[in-house]
């Protein structure tokens, strides 16, 4: 079982805490009142190009350098974000990266891919697989590195297991401190680290997870990896009933939806800040369907985690068609 402490091992990967700032234009736009949305910047954690994933590797990566590891081996879709900052933590603690994902070599190189490359990872392509498949294909190119000599530490899909959620139970305690009156963070639920983490010291009353489709079944996803965290009495954080909106995912993980459309523009036009169309757009859109159906009430602090996820934007083409729409005519 995992301390909720932080005791773990944790590599030093960027400067915290990271800015809660106000977004009083967007949440009037929404309807709330002019102190009642605020957005924390996990987009702004530096390293690799900022994310929430950053916060996870602290702990992950701690563990490998004290397993005397060689090689970070991660898996996750062409466009993940944890892929290229598990290579950007690989190139700044001196460790090679290997990242297996589920496509085949000729997907378009953008956004986050191209980022891949730069910080000098090596893909392994798997095709078009499930995730238990990629997880297999994972644990086989590990061993084949095992065989020839390197020490390979496995990265968890999404960075998400009890131990990586541990960044999430620190960022928790960031957002105590600098809103103490907080009633609800608002968040991307992918792969579940980081509502898990949220949920461990807040408690699920005050974490609404949006899912994104990156998992077949979020809430059980998020409680098992509670079950595998310790509270500080040493048993399990009480969960409670977990907040989980499902409205979100539309025709799917990697698909651009109207609702999500929207978000990213009224987001960008209110406060100047990008969204990505898979993960914090559809947190974003879920929040405003939030508002509309009294889940997120005027008069009550409402904090919008931004997971980050700008390379992936440019690896999205219907989403910059879209955006370059109102180009012209204006």
């Amino acid at each position: 079982m995992t301390n909720a402490d932080g005791t773990a091992p944790r590599a030093p990967l960027s400067s915290w805490p990271t800015p809660l700032e106000p977004a009083a234009r967007l949440g009037l736009r929404l309807g709330l009142g002019p102190d009642d949305l605020w957005i924390k910047r996990d987009d702004l954690t530096g390293l690799g190009g900022g994310g929430n994933k950053v916060r996870k590797l602290e702990f992950t990566c701690g563990q490998a350098l004290a397993a005397g590891a060689t090689t970070l081996v991660t898996c996750g879709a062409p466009q993940s974000n944890h892929a290229r900052l598990t290579a950007a933590a690989a190139a700044r603690l001196g460790l090679d990266a290997v990242l297996v994902l589920a496509a085949d070599p000729g997907v378009p190189h953008g956004g986050n891919l191209a980022l891949d490359g730069l910080f000098g990872a090596r893909v392994v392509w798997a095709g078009p697989v499930g995730e238990a498949e990629l997880g297999a294909r994972t644990a086989a190119v590990a061993d084949e590195l095992r065989a020839g000599g390197e020490i390979p530490a496995l990265v968890p899909f999404g960075g998400s297991s009890p131990l990586g959620a541990l960044g999430y139970a620190r960022c928790a305690r960031e957002l105590l401190t600098q809103a103490p009156d907080l009633d609800t963070v608002v968040v991307a639920l992918g792969s579940g680290g980081t509502m898990a983490g949220l949920v461990s010291v807040l408690g699920a009353h005050r974490v609404l997870g949006v899912h994104c489709g990156a998992v077949e079944d979020p809430a059980g996803t998020v409680g098992a990896l509670l079950s595998g965290m310790a509270g500080p009495d040493g048993g399990h954080p009480d969960a409670g009933e977990l907040r989980v909106r499902h409205d979100q995912v539309g025709a799917g993980y990697p698909v651009l939806t109207e609702p999500v459309m929207a978000a990213l523009t009224l987001a960008a036009r209110t406060e100047g800040v990008v969204l990505d169309p898979v993960y914090t757009g559809r947190a974003m859109a879920g929040l405003i369907a939030a508002v509309c159906d009294g889940d997120v009430r005027p008069g009550h602090r409402t904090v919008f985690l931004h997971t980050g996820g700008l390379p992936g934007l440019f690896g999205h083409p219907d989403t910059l068609a879209r955006a370059a729409e109102d180009l012209t005519g204006r």
